[in-house]
């Protein structure tokens, strides 16, 4: 009986199945990208700006060590308490609007235990506005004129924190990266929340809806709201380089 022999398989089209088959999972597969920890970072220094006196209630320290344990202006407190603490540094003083003055601003040897907020009236500032514009500062004069429609947005004058205020963040090198985070997320959720009260109170929605809408519409009236109110509670959260356990006391 005769051997048949077999017949070979065409595989012409394998490759192009393949590629198909390539095509089809980019398309459809989502991959997962880490993100890191969202910060805007401050614009350069200009050469002619004056240096700001900074007190002491001006910063607000906040430590972690590497046993975790969360140290806040020398006291040891719960991650479940920064927020309200943040909170409290931020408000200060009062801001004007919707805050009062704390109770506890001063501590009992007569010291700011909170950066002193200061007024921002419409009348000086027109007056400082018209002064850099004579000199020539454009764009000194274009940050007044931000807060002069802060004011007008408002519907009355606020009190803003001093340029040396703000949240300091120090680490140590051995301090877990989950404890890290929740310190993070709380001392947002501080600025954040601030943040949307004052904007439901004064526009009828919250600061994240004002993003959201400015993002998809990019209408100048949402991005004037969202810098009055970013004048009112600024995001400054300074991040000092981590220590070694060694230095490490508490």
């Amino acid at each position: 009986m005769a051997r048949r022999e077999l017949q070979e398989i065409n595989a012409g089209s394998m490759a192009d199945i393949a590629f198909l088959l390539l095509v089809f999972w980019l398309v459809t597969t989502t991959i997962d990208s880490d993100e890191g920890v969202k910060r805007q970072l401050p614009p350069p220094v200009p050469d002619d700006l004056e240096q700001q006196e900074v007190k002491e209630g001006d910063v607000y320290n906040v430590r972690t060590n590497f046993r975790d344990s969360l140290l806040v202006e020398k006291k040891v407190l719960r991650i479940s308490e920064l927020k309200a603490g943040a909170k409290d540094f931020l408000i200060a003083t009062g801001d004007g609007l919707l805050n009062p003055v704390r109770d506890n601003v001063e501590l009992a040897d007569g010291n700011m235990m909170y950066p002193e907020r200061v007024w921002v009236r419409k009348s000086e500032l027109l007056i400082l506005e018209q002064s850099y514009l004579v000199a020539g500062q454009t764009k000194r004069a274009e940050k007044v004129r931000d807060k002069i429609r802060a004011i007008e947005l408002f519907g009355g004058d606020y009190r803003e924190l001093p340029g040396s205020a703000l949240i300091s963040l120090q680490t140590d090198r051995n301090t877990s990266y989950d404890l890290y985070m929740q310190v993070q997320n709380e001392l947002e959720a501080a600025i954040n929340e601030l943040r949307d009260e004052l904007a439901m109170a004064k526009f009828n929605m919250t600061y994240a809806d004002l993003e959201e809408r400015y993002g998809r519409s990019k209408e100048q009236s949402l991005l004037d709201r969202i810098l009055a109110v970013r004048l009112v509670y600024p995001q400054r959260i300074s991040e000092a380089e981590p220590r070694d356990a060694s230095a490490t006391y508490y």
